[in-house]
C-alpha cells in the first residue's frame, strides 16, 4: 500500500481552546519536518469554543513547514474513541502519532519514534506499537503512576497490564502502524463517555501475537493533569471490572488454584469480586503483616444471607504457594516486596501477576 504521508499525527479535541495553542507549538517544532513527511488531523468532537479556529489561524504556519492540515468533525459527537477514530479515518500516514489537544511533543518526539518504528519493522506491514516517556504538569502530578509508567520496558510492557494504573505503554505516547489501527479495528465509537478506549484498544493489540511493542528512552511528553481530563470521565470501578475480565481470561480461567497476596482491603476486595468457582479456586491469602497474618482466616460475610459464605486461610508470606495473584499497591512496601519476590525466585507471568 502506498502512503502519501509518513506520520499522521491524531489530535482529537472537544473544546480544547484552552491548551491547543501550546500543542500546536510542540507540533511546529518538531525536527522530523525535514526527512519525514507530516501531516496534522484533528477531529473536532462538537466543540462550541475556538478549538477549530485556532487551528485554521495555524495551518498557514503548518503549511510554510511542509505539514498538511486535516479538520474533519465527528457527527454526532461522540466522546474521545469516536474523535479518535474519526481522525485516524481521515488521515493518510503509515504511522499514526496521537497527540491530545492538551499536552505538548517535545521537538524530536516524532523523529525518535518514526526512527524506532522503522528500526523494528520489516515490511509496511508490519504491527508496531511504539512508546515513550513521559513528565507531568503540574510537576508531581501522579508521582506513583508517572514513575511506574516510565519504569516499563521490555517484557514488562506485555505482562504487566492488569494494574490500576492502565496500559504499560501511555495513550498520549502512542506511535503506532496503520496497519496495526486496522488489524484492531479502530477505537470504540459507541460508547460517548464513562469508556477507557484507549485500554481496549491496548488489550486488543496485546492480542495480537505479532504486534510488537518498543518504547523510545527519551521524554518526549509533556503529559498535562488537569480536572477535565477525558481519563477523569472513566470511573475506577469501571477500570477494575475492565481488567479483572481480562485477568480471568488470561490467568483464571486456566489455573487450578492460585493465592492472594495480601490479607488487607484490596485483597478482599478482589476476592470479594470473583465468581464461585473462582473463589473454589483461592488456596490462601498470603500477607507479612503480623496482624493480619495471627487472625489465621479470612471470612467473607454474606450480609443478605446473613452469614459466613467462605473461609480461606491467611499465610506468611513464605509459606506462600504460587501461582499468585497481587494486589499489593506497587512501589508502597519500600521495596520489600520486589526482594521477597526476587528470593522466592518467582517470575511474572509464570508464578505471579500484578493486579494491585
Amino acid at each position: 500500500m502506498h502512503y502519501q504521508y509518513d506520520v499522521s499525527v491524531i489530535i482529537p479535541a472537544r473544546n480544547a481552546e484552552k491548551f491547543l495553542r501550546e500543542t500546536l507549538n510542540g507540533l511546529l517544532a518538531q525536527t522530523a519536518v525535514d526527512t519525514a513527511k507530516i501531516e496534522i488531523c484533528l477531529a473536532d468532537d462538537g466543540s462550541v469554543d475556538d478549538t477549530v479556529r485556532i487551528l485554521e489561524n495555524a495551518r498557514i504556519e503548518f503549511e510554510e513547514l511542509g505539514m498538511k492540515v486535516v479538520v474533519s468533525h465527528v457527527a454526532p459527537p461522540g466522546g474521545v474513541g469516536a474523535a479518535k477514530d474519526c481522525a485516524v479515518r481521515s488521515s493518510k500516514g503509515r504511522y499514526l502519532c496521537f497527540n491530545d489537544a492538551d499536552d505538548v511533543s517535545a521537538p524530536n518526539r516524532i523523529r525518535s519514534q518514526l526512527e524506532l518504528a522503522r528500526k523494528i519493522s520489516k515490511s509496511e506491514d508490519d504491527l508496531i506499537f511504539v512508546g515513550g516517556q513521559f513528565h507531568r504538569l503540574p510537576e508531581g502530578s501522579t508521582t506513583r503512576y508517572t514513575k511506574w509508567a516510565n519504569s516499563m520496558s521490555g517484557e514488562k510492557i506485555r505482562r504487566q497490564v492488569y494494574t490500576s494504573h492502565g496500559p504499560t505503554l501511555v495513550a498520549p505516547t502512542w506511535f503506532i502502524s496503520r496497519a496495526l489501527f486496522d488489524k484492531v479495528g479502530g477505537f470504540r465509537t459507541d460508547v460517548p463517555s464513562g469508556f477507557p478506549e484507549d485500554l481496549d484498544f491496548f488489550y486488543k493489540c496485546l492480542d495480537i501475537p505479532e504486534c510488537i511493542f518498543d518504547k523510545v528512552p527519551d521524554d518526549i511528553v509533556m503529559y498535562r493533569y488537569h480536572p477535565n481530563c477525558a481519563s477523569h470521565s472513566v470511573t475506577e470501578q469501571t477500570i477494575w471490572s475492565f481488567r479483572l475480565q481480562r485477568l480471568r481470561e488470561q490467568y483464571l480461567q486456566k489455573w487450578d488454584r492460585f493465592t492472594i497476596w495480601s490479607a488487607g482491603k484490596q485483597g478482599k476486595r478482589f476476592f470479594k469480586c470473583l465468581d464461585e468457582d473462582e473463589k473454589a479456586k483461592v488456596r490462601e491469602f498470603c500477607d507479612i503483616d503480623e496482624a493480619k497474618i495471627g487472625r489465621g482466616m479470612h471470612e467473607e460475610f454474606d450480609e443478605q444471607l446473613r452469614m459466613v459464605t467462605h473461609k480461606v486461610p491467611i499465610v506468611n508470606i513464605e509459606n506462600a504457594k504460587p501461582p499468585l495473584v497481587v494486589c499489593v499497591k506497587l512501589d508502597m512496601t519500600q521495596g520489600d516486596l520486589e526482594r521477597i519476590i526476587e528470593r522466592k525466585g518467582w517470575a511474572e507471568h509464570r508464578d505471579l501477576v500484578y493486579f494491585g
